[in-house]
């Protein structure tokens, strides 16, 4: 992915056709060393194709691919507002309680211990 990164940097800053050191002096100018394998197979891939229209077919391929989802759950406070005031504002401090019992603070232990 580094690779391909730097290679759309080059093709972004006018050299529409990138050659393996023109890419290694990308990724050394920011401390990463190109893996040699994996740059020329890269560059064999793209030998003679134009990067915007891979970028296109690319692009609507994607747009096939089903994306959605079930969608969200409705909001909590949504229903006890509905129902009335007094309702959401019993519920409030019951919440506030709930989440100060499962603090980690009162385990004695935190995440990164």
């Amino acid at each position: 992915m580094k690779h391909l990164a730097a290679y759309l940097l080059l093709g972004l800053a006018g050299n529409t056709s990138p050659s393996a050191s023109d890419i290694k002096e990308v990724l050394s100018s920011v401390g990463i060393e190109a893996e040699e394998e994996r740059l020329n197979s890269l560059l064999s891939e793209l030998e003679g194709k134009d990067i915007n229209e891979l970028i296109q077919e690319g692009s609507q391929k994607l747009a096939s691919v089903p994306s959605g989802g079930a969608g969200g759950a409705p909001a909590a406070g949504g229903a006890g507002a509905a129902a009335g005031g007094e309702a959401a504002a019993e519920e409030a401090p019951a919440a506030k309680e709930e989440e100060k019992e499962e603090s980690d603070e009162d385990m004695g232990f935190g995440l990164f211990d």
